[in-house]
């Protein structure tokens, strides 16, 4: 399949009370419970018998929620990314990387929309609009524990539904409009760095930089940074991809290899993808790269494009694996249709930037 020609280059590189007279008044008459909203609600309890005989309380939803992190890798899309782009020892990216502030945004949108919490509206009419124009609505605005997902999502929650490139260029202050200069993340990069640091994956440390003192973030657990370096090849040098599970790609999860396919497409992007296939010879990087320039063209359109292995035959079972993971969520079409304009945003960087 032709690579795509939509202008990304190759890369190299968040008790009521009353009056006594009404209480006597009252003390008669026989009132009826005033039901109480949904909202109004305290959660519910529950209770089960533990080994002594002895009841333990505990709120349903703390289960529900305690399974749905079970199928959550332990890194978002963006941490991903980042950690693929920083250098291990120094702690730092490069300063001459212009993408991947934008790619990161595009990353919150992908991750929020593989977690169930935004999709796209549905609007039948919505197809005469290039993928990137549609318009994308919040579904479920249940947090995810993700401080970077959860102030977008709820700034989406909160705000007039746009499309999904209007969403990526707000968050990433690409606006002449001062009235939305407010919809901004604001340092992304530092906040994920210290949320790897939370994670143990990266440690903190201060450097001097000519006249003044900078936080940098070197790797404290190459395991992970390894695991993903391992991956990225594995999707883009293997002719048969399998992806073995592990804490950063939970068996349970869903879209495995989709969610895989767009970390890499997310990395070309953001100009960090060459540090990830810094171990392979020259032509077998060429080819690397000539394998994701195909994976961004057929994931970056809504159905995906067919595919009967990539470049000599790399990753010829990708196509049939996505299509089981489609499938297997028949009822998330409209999720996955954000990661395709995401994907299509991530095909012309160049020329928006």
């Amino acid at each position: 399949m032709a690579s795509t020609t939509s202008g990304l280059t190759r890369r190299r590189g968040g008790a009521t009370a009353g009056g006594a007279g009404a209480d006597s008044e009252d003390a008669s008459r026989v009132s009826s419970p005033v039901p109480r909203r949904n909202e109004d609600r305290a959660p519910e309890t529950s209770y089960e018998n533990s080994e002594n005989g002895h009841k333990i309380a505990f709120d349903p939803r703390d289960i529900s929620e305690s399974a749905e992190r079970n199928k959550q890798p332990k890194l978002t899309l963006m941490e991903e990314v980042l950690l693929m782009g920083l250098k291990d020892k120094q702690g730092y990216l490069s300063f001459w990387n212009d993408n991947i502030s934008y790619a990161l945004r595009g990353c919150i949108v992908i991750e929020l929309a593989f977690r169930g919490r935004v999709s796209m509206q549905k609007d039948s009419s919505r197809r005469r609009f290039p993928l990137a124009d549609r318009v994308i609505e919040v579904v479920d605005d249940t947090l995810t524990g993700e401080v970077l997902l959860d102030e977008a999502l709820k700034m989406m929650k909160s705000s007039e539904k746009m499309s999904v490139n209007s969403w990526i260029d707000l968050m990433s202050g690409e606006t002449w409009n001062l009235m939305k200069i407010g919809y901004q993340l604001k340092q992304v990069r530092e906040r994920l760095a210290k949320g790897l640091v939370d994670k143990g994956i990266l440690r903190t440390e201060k450097k001097n930089f000519l006249l003044f003192d900078m936080a940098t973030h070197p790797v404290a657990d190459g395991g992970a940074k390894d695991e993903i370096r391992r991956r990225v090849r594995n999707v883009l040098t293997s002719r048969t991809v399998v992806l073995p599970a592990s804490q950063f790609l939970p068996e349970e999860m869903e879209f495995r290899y989709l969610r895989t396919i767009a970390m890499v497409c997310a990395a070309y992007a953001a100009n960090v993808l060459e540090n990830a296939l810094s171990t392979l010879g020259h032509e077998a990087r060429e080819r690397a790269f000539a394998q994701v320039d195909e994976l961004l063209a057929e994931y970056s359109q809504w159905p995906f494009g067919k595919r009967a292995g990539g470049s000599a035959g790399v990753g010829a079972n990708l196509g049939q694996v996505i299509t089981d993971e489609i499938n297997a969520g028949k009822d998330k079409e409209l999720q996955l249709e954000v990661v395709a304009a995401c994907l299509s945003v991530f095909t012309r960087l160049d020329s928006l930037l």
